[in-house]
């Protein structure tokens, strides 16, 4: 049975197999990992492991992450021929707590019209998140002010907080990484968008419901994930401030009014209101919703962009809708 279920699913170790056999095989008393390990061995089935730099599951990056919807991570995995010799884009979404793979679609483009019902999909079945965690490409952010993008300012609108990681840090997105090359490794590409999916689809479940995570305790995610308290709304709410905020409207080319002066913000917030709470004598706090985008700076009369990638400053965090000051 040990051989079987190795045979079933080769890119496991025999600590998977044996925690799989337990949970769903006949109740007998199997043997140690090592003994697995050596049984595996003897049948040819056992790779010699190529040594790599592993990242810590909990480095900094994580440190906030303490339960199931706190942060969700997306990404494209690269993108890859078909048999059919159309290009596909593996459009991916995962819980970093519990390692859950909520999404994976199999997109004939990465475009925002594209990705954007596969994410509504996902709020209307698991809920809206805390934060969703992203690299610096298109669609997720844009080199506008904030890193704003048409995507993450609907994240925005919902409340939840865009987080990027750092230019050229993969690692800093190391459990959805981790996952990606997983799914490399069991899932080859196939003819047409439609077989590629159905092999997805059944990706997901079994990395979801038979696949354990030595960092779960050896449970599976499905056994871990529940879905969020915070439902996805029928109605976007509107953005809105304190009374101790000054409020400016985008105009259609991404300009504000501020003191007689016309000064370029982003294109993307067109038609959106801003909020502006004065930091200095001429130095203003320019934030759309809670998602901070930069100082503008009277003297200069510019908006001068600020760091918008992983780490926020405490008041930030406070003005993140469901989260609390630790």
């Amino acid at each position: 049975m040990i051989v079987e279920t190795k045979l079933y699913r080769q890119s496991w170790g025999p600590k998977k197999v044996l925690d799989y056999l337990r949970g769903n095989g006949p109740p007998l008393i199997w043997p140690a990992d090592s003994t697995a390990g050596e049984i595996l061995k003897r049948a040819g089935l056992v790779k010699r492991r190529v040594k790599r730099q592993h990242v810590s599951p909990y480095s900094e990056p994580f440190g906030s992450c303490q339960a199931p919807n706190q942060t969700w991570s997306a990404d494209f995995k690269g993108d890859f021929a078909l048999g059919n010799h159309r290009r596909c884009y593996p459009l991916t979404l995962s819980d970093n707590f519990s390692r859950y793979l909520l999404l994976c679609r199999a997109l004939e483009h990465p475009s925002y019209a594209a990705v954007r019902p596969w994410f509504e999909w996902a709020f209307r079945e698991y809920g809206l998140p805390q934060a969703i965690r992203t690299d610096n490409g298109a669609p997720f952010a844009s080199l506008a002010i904030g890193g704003v993008s048409e995507l993450s300012k609907w994240w925005i609108q919902l409340g939840i907080r865009p987080e990027r990681i750092k230019p050229g840090k993969p690692s800093q997105n190391g459990r959805h990484e981790r996952m990606h090359r997983t799914l490399k490794q069991d899932v080859a590409p196939q003819p047409t968008h439609p077989r590629q999916q159905h092999h997805f689809d059944l990706f997901l479940g079994q990395y979801n419901g038979e696949r354990p995570h030595e960092s779960l305790g050896r449970k599976t995610p499905a056994s871990v994930y529940y879905p969020s308290a915070r439902l996805y709304p029928g109605k976007i709410p509107p953005v809105e401030y304190d009374s101790k905020t000054i409020v400016r409207q985008v105009r259609h080319n991404g300009e504000i009014k501020w003191r007689s002066d016309l000064i370029y913000v982003s294109q993307v917030l067109a038609h959106e209101p801003l909020g502006f709470k004065q930091i200095e004598e001429q130095k203003w706090e320019v934030r759309y919703s809670f998602h901070l985008l930069g100082i503008l700076d009277e003297r200069l009369k510019t908006v001068v962009p600020v760091s918008w990638h992983i780490t926020l400053t405490q008041k930030s965090v406070n003005h993140v809708p469901g989260l609390k000051r630790k």
